[in-house]
């Protein structure tokens, strides 16, 4: 028999009392290990200075400000959706799938990528010259080549690669457009408190804005 498998008498004798309390510590472990990570990432947060108010925003009342993080944000799950589906044809290529037939119903999701940089002109208080024009998506995802032609495929690999680059840029200068904003918010709620009661519809402060 082999010694390392334990025999039915060893296991009968294991007390139950042993695996419970056994389990019990490590559960306790667990539950200490948690602790640990939940006071660590509240000492980093206790350490981050607060967020200050941005002279950039002066110009925008707590209403607008809601208003663009909410446009920017929805701007930004557009692009994350193009980029995603741009990768997919990009994966098509590279898998040698290129007479793939893209899906024509994206083609009309495409459409408007191009008037991203008006739009964000007009949800945000900062300039747009350091974001670059996307690429025509609609031409690059709906590009049909011969998978013969070596030149062709590796252009349109290029090309889906760059657009995916631009895509992600963009996509990144979102991301500081909506944290500028969301810390000018939580300035503003830090000076004054009661700015953040009037998302609460029933709040005194909501009524008075809206009359």
């Amino acid at each position: 028999m082999d010694p390392a498998v334990p025999s039915q008498g060893d296991v009968d004798d294991v007390d139950p009392d042993d695996v419970a309390l056994a389990a019990q510590e490590e559960k306790a472990a667990k539950a200490e290990a948690a602790k640990a990570r939940r006071a660590q990432r509240k000492a980093e947060r206790a350490a981050t200075p607060p967020p200050e108010r941005s002279s950039v925003y002066d110009q925008m009342s707590l209403p607008d400000l809601r208003a663009a993080r909410a446009d920017l944000s929805e701007e930004e799950t557009k692009v994350s959706y193009w980029r995603r589906i741009i990768q997919a044809r990009l994966d098509l290529v590279r898998l040698d799938r290129v007479d793939a037939d893209p899906v024509a119903d994206l083609r009309r999701v495409l459409t408007d990528a191009n008037s991203s940089r008006q739009r964000l002109a007009y949800i945000d208080a900062r300039p747009v010259d350091d974001i670059p024009p996307l690429p025509d998506l609609v031409e690059i995802w709906g590009r049909f080549v011969d998978p013969g032609d070596a030149a062709e495929v590796a252009r349109l690999d290029h090309d889906l690669a760059a657009a995916e680059k631009e895509l992600s840029a963009y996509r990144r200068q979102l991301h500081e457009r909506i944290d500028g904003i969301t810390n000018e918010l939580i300035a503003r709620y830090r000076e004054q408190p009661l700015l953040a009661l009037q998302i609460l519809p029933e709040d005194p402060l909501h009524r008075q804005t809206l009359a």
